[in-house]
């Protein structure tokens, strides 16, 4: 698969944008800056990436309770969802979501979701409106291998084939769910094995690897579009910190495979490859490093800057007012 150098740029900014971001996080929660928890990505930064190089901005997301990689993938702007985390009055949502409720409809990202899987039936639900209007959008539900599990999941595969919905699921199977290793809670050694049960393709990604996902993306997001239904991906992936940031040691992973993924990190792979091919400059590179480094900076001091919500705003946006 060839990819054009301009997009290889961009999956290199994104992938570095996400890893930056969730590195700040990390560090101002800690500091206290944040309102409530956060479940930080880094590590899984090719999936989110590799799944929206091939998405329009009318395409869309719905995303996970880990779901800064999908937003930023998805083009929000890091500075409202830096202000969000924050509990800001400028954040994606008016700083009453926090950083499991990151929302942004215009760009198509439908919201990270506290429940697991509970978000993969909002993506079904935004393939159908895509196709009773005729139009060539697609959806992409992400969900991880603890959501594999979970009831909703199977129900709406089980619809969008029957419907031939153009949707993609995404699994981004990062071995543990909490702390549940994959092995013990699944029945089965792929979880992209249950897409035969509901007569769709499936198939397994290394979710190390940017350009592998790219290829699976392309793939899965061609067939949706073509109105030949849903596809099953499972990118097989790692977290490099905790469940959350709070207290967890994961002392439930073994030393040795936490060194195993660190040497396939992502973003390191990635520069050392299109170096080596020629593609992208040292120079070029460094740029875009200096530039995504302020583009964090800028994030932090616009969520700083901001004012907290006011209390007259509590109830607004909470209730649906009918005739």
């Amino acid at each position: 698969m060839e990819i054009a150098p301009d997009t290889l740029r961009w999956l290199y900014r994104t992938m570095l944008t996400i890893r930056l971001f969730e590195e700040r996080v990390i560090a101002e929660m800690a500091r206290g800056r944040g309102f409530g928890t956060a479940h930080t990505s880094d590590g899984q930064e090719a999936v989110p990436t590799g799944m929206c190089a091939y998405l329009s901005p009318e395409d869309y997301i719905a995303s996970t309770h880990r779901g800064h990689g999908h937003c930023i993938a998805k083009g929000v702007e890091p500075r409202v969802m830096m202000a969000e985390i924050f509990g800001r009055a400028t954040g994606a949502c008016r700083g009453k979501g926090g950083s499991m409720h990151i929302a942004d409809f215009s760009k198509g990202m439908l919201g990270a979701n506290g429940v697991v899987g509970a978000s993969v039936p909002l993506a079904c639900g935004a393939a159908l409106s895509a196709k009773l209007q005729s139009t060539d959008r697609v959806a992409v539900a992400f969900f991880g291998d603890g959501a594999s599990n979970q009831g909703v999941v199977h129900e709406s595969m089980n619809l969008a084939s029957i419907w031939k919905l153009p949707v993609i699921f995404v699994c981004e199977n990062n071995q543990y769910a909490q702390s549940t290793p994959v092995a013990y809670s699944t029945s089965v050694p792929s979880i992209a094995d249950r897409a035969r049960g509901y007569s769709m393709p499936g198939r397994m990604v290394d979710g190390m690897d940017v350009l592998a996902v790219c290829d699976a993306a392309g793939w899965a997001v061609g067939r949706a579009r073509a109105g030949q239904g849903p596809t099953l991906l499972e990118c097989r992936t790692y977290r490099y910190h905790g469940h959350f940031l709070a207290d967890d040691p994961s002392n439930y992973r073994p030393e040795e495979e936490v060194v195993v993924y660190h040497q396939r990190d992502p973003i390191p792979s990635f520069k050392r490859r299109v170096l080596e091919e020629g593609t992208i400059s040292e120079a070029e590179l460094t740029a875009t490093e200096k530039e995504v480094e302020s583009t964090i900076d800028e994030a932090v001091a616009f969520a700083e800057a901001s004012p907290l919500p006011p209390v007259e705003e509590l109830l607004t946006d909470v209730y649906v007012s009918y005739p």
